[in-house]
């Protein structure tokens, strides 16, 4: 049995290596490192393959979430609503903007509370972000009411979603991240749609707000030397596009196979009254960026060092919540209730999932976390 990576790039690359070699080697050779024609090309493939209007390549995840939150003319006090169980650089950037992260719950499908949302709502309130988490969408139908009874923004993180599909209740299918005024995505390397350094992007229907957005992620030009704004300098290099533009071709045969590996852990595990697997919403498809347990009266730390030792790798995302971070425990920042983000903050733990998870590897792993679940109830 081949040794079990957390997520195996090495394998993934050697299925395409012919492909994404030639492509890098085209870059090279034509010496455009930066806004060339791969950059376009990919952009243009990726406007298709998510049926949304304007794609905006940028440098990583991070600067899509700040660049959407800059292009909505907000002022310093206005709150932007963000569920406090998920990775810290959707809170970050608003806090660096001088907005106030509003801290809410999420249910346990890991995705931000719709509840939660209605009751933090103040009139400062500007922004929803929804992060769909883990791969799946959050309940966009509902969040999209609220924001529009409110009159509020929504930029969704679809950083570890792109591919999955939204379906409202009258048939209509959307992308992850297309549903809202902005989406953002990550390339990071270990992303469904990674590439071989950091690279992101921002999605929207809105010309006027794309056409905002491309000149902030290019120092606040439209003409070159002439800044209307205050910008930043976030770009997707022609080398990372090209890797993308190769990727992309793969994309839903990616998530397939992601899909017939959570499904094995599915079978598997559910029978365990020790865990609840990953629960899957009506609305939206599941991409597994992640397949997460929640655990139930068992030693965490002990079961995690268990799988360790038989050489099984596992992450806890995330052990402490956004609201509890000593970065964000003061006076700029408001936390509602999250009793559901804290428990799971305490008992959930991720298996390796990937695009290369073969049956004996699922097989010895499910074995493997079965013995642990025994071996260490608490």
């Amino acid at each position: 049995m081949n040794t079990i990576q957390m997520v195996d790039l090495k394998g993934q690359y050697e299925k395409i290596k012919t492909e994404v070699n030639q492509g890098i080697q085209e870059v090279i050779d034509s010496t455009a490192f930066i806004k060339s024609g791969k950059v376009n090309d990919f952009q243009r493939q990726l406007e298709t393959y998510l049926g949304v209007k304007h794609v905006i390549p940028v440098g990583n995840g991070t600067d899509a979430l700040q660049i959407s939150m800059m292009a909505l003319g907000l002022k310093p006090g206005d709150e932007v609503i963000v569920p406090s169980f998920t990775f810290v650089a959707t809170a970050e950037v608003a806090a660096l903007l001088g907005l106030t992260p509003v801290f809410v719950d999420v249910d346990t499908d890991f995705c931000i509370s719709v509840e939660a949302i209605k009751q933090a709502i103040t009139p400062k309130t500007k922004v929803i972000v929804p992060v769909h988490l883990f791969g799946q969408n959050a309940n966009m139908e509902a969040i999209l009411a609220i924001a529009q009874d409110f009159n509020l923004f929504i930029i969704e993180d679809a950083c570890q979603s792109i591919g999955s599909v939204y379906t409202f209740s009258d048939g209509r299918k959307m992308s992850s991240g297309c549903m809202g005024d902005v989406g953002c995505t990550s390339f990071f390397p270990s992303k469904n749609l990674g590439c071989f350094g950091d690279g992101g992007a921002i999605f929207t229907n809105n010309d006027e707000l794309a056409a905002k957005i491309r000149s902030i992620a290019n120092h606040g030009m439209t003409v070159r030397y002439y800044h209307d704004q205050v910008g930043v300098n976030s770009r997707l290099d022609s080398i990372q596009a090209a890797i993308l533009e190769v990727k992309l071709k793969h994309l839903d045969e990616y998530n397939a196979a992601r899909q017939a590996a959570a499904d094995f852990y599915d079978r598997e595990l559910e029978i365990c009254d020790e865990v609840s697997i990953p629960k899957r919403n009506p609305y939206s498809t599941h991409v597994f960026h992640q397949y997460t347990l929640i655990l139930d009266r068992i030693n965490r730390d002990a079961l995690q060092k268990w799988l360790n030792n038989a050489g099984i790798p596992s992450m806890i995302y995330y052990p402490v919540p956004l609201h509890l971070q000593k970065a964000y425990k003061n006076e700029r920042c408001r936390a509602e209730n999250c009793p559901v983000t804290e428990t799971l903050s305490s008992c959930v733990l991720s298996l390796p999932m990937h695009t290369e998870l073969d049956e004996e590897q699922l097989t010895f792993i499910t074995k493997k976390v079965k013995e642990g679940l025994s071996a260490n109830r608490i």
